[in-house]
């Protein structure tokens, strides 16, 4: 009887059998390139807008993480304002450093069903300011607001005494914002917006609907 020998390839693993050392090497440093050129042209341009190799600009991720980005910067700007005007109305109130925002005075209008008004706001260059609207929960209020030609960053929110911070929108780079605002609780509810151009920008804002009261933040 003829006996035949089957030689086995040296990388062939029999069924069951743990890789070897030299196979869980090559594999994990596969892994780990594979996961650093996702990091450097996926994560870091979507998430920080970091883009060492542009290729997140080419897929609009750059773009995205400016965006957070800026937003991010925006938010913990307003959240710094909102302490800093805390402290200033536990204390004397002292002299600004710059001149304050402008907000013209507000012209109401006739509406059977709550109030309307229109409210012009000044901002200089890198200038922000805030109107609120006081309102019940569930209560609806129609807006529109627009810029006469600049673009301002906005973040649209509302906030009470038992609620800091209630998100309804934001935006960077923006000519104009229209809709409908339905307060999530009773409270403040309204916009901030800060001019980061290099010409001063008026932002006009039209408001109408169920609220008591519309006040122009310190």
């Amino acid at each position: 009887m003829e006996t035949r020998h089957v030689s086995t390839p040296p990388d062939a693993r029999i069924p069951g059998e743990l890789p070897s050392p030299r196979r869980l090497l090559r594999s994990t440093i596969i892994a780990l390139v594979v996961a650093v050129v996702i990091l450097v042209t996926m994560v870091l341009p979507a998430e920080y807008g970091v883009d060492p190799t542009g290729i997140g600009r080419v897929l609009g991720l750059t773009q995205m993480g400016e965006t957070k980005m800026a937003l991010a910067r925006e938010e913990a700007e307003h959240a710094e304002e909102d302490a800093a005007s805390g402290s200033a109305n536990a204390a004397p109130a002292a002299e600004p450093a710059s001149a304050p925002a402008v907000a013209s005075a507000t012209t109401p209008a006739v509406d059977p069903t709550g109030k309307s008004d229109v409210t012009d706001v000044t901002l200089a260059p890198n200038q922000s300011h805030e109107i609120k609207l006081v309102m019940q929960k569930d209560a609806r209020v129609t807006f529109a607001w627009s810029t006469d030609g600049g673009v301002v960053n906005f973040d649209t929110h509302g906030d009470s005494p038992t609620r800091k911070y209630h998100g309804y929108g934001k935006g960077t780079a923006a000519k104009a914002d229209t809709g409908v605002l339905v307060a999530a609780f009773d409270g403040n509810h309204g916009w901030f917006w800060r001019n980061r151009g290099t010409d001063t920008v008026t932002v006009t804002l039209r408001t109408s609907g169920a609220y008591q009261e519309l006040k122009r933040m310190p």
